[in-house]
């Protein structure tokens, strides 16, 4: 409509039995729109919501090994590890010492090790080993997904040696 002075602006809004709503104060002249308020809150609100919905939230899951643990239970644990990565949430790693065999943690360093080298293409390290009282703890975040463009090994090889049809003499 352009630039009107407030009192033709509000005439114009009765008129049309909606409200005059400001929408940027700090803009000069400061922009107001004709519309129907309550519609308009609703609509933000309504959009706040979705974004929340589609939102992921990261949770960090945590799983608990022993020094001895076995290969079975071993094997069913990373299962999971693998599962929990591929549906985007942290790992804790948890290796609880009891008794004696605090003095033997190498044995859980290999432990955790292990894990590190089995998840290597789900998991990158977000915190190493590190021991906390008798236990020694170990955190793991998903790598992140590679974005795939579209575009063929031809045409990226294309695009550095310059065109695919160019002789070489």
């Amino acid at each position: 409509m352009g630039i009107l002075p407030i009192a033709e602006a509000k005439d114009l809004a009765e008129q049309a039995g909606v409200d005059l709503v400001e929408i940027a104060p700090g803009a000069q002249p400061p922009v107001c729109r004709i519309m129907d308020y309550g519609k308009y809150l609703y609509q933000e609100s309504k959009k706040k919501h979705d974004a929340k919905l589609r939102q992921k939230q990261i949770q960090v899951k945590e799983i608990k090994f022993r020094p001895n643990t076995d290969e079975g239970d071993y094997n069913i644990k990373l299962r999971n590890l693998v599962h929990f990565l591929e549906e985007g949430d942290k790992v804790k790693i948890t290796l609880r010492f009891r008794g004696r065999e605090m003095a033997h943690q190498e044995f859980g360093v290999r432990l955790l090790e292990r894990v590190r080298e089995d998840l290597d293409e789900h998991a990158i390290v977000e915190q190493f080993p590190r021991l906390e009282g008798r236990q020694m703890v170990m955190v793991l975040a998903p790598k992140k997904k590679e974005v795939k463009t579209g575009k063929s090994k031809e045409n990226e090889t294309e695009l550095k040696t310059g065109s695919k049809n160019e002789l070489t003499s």
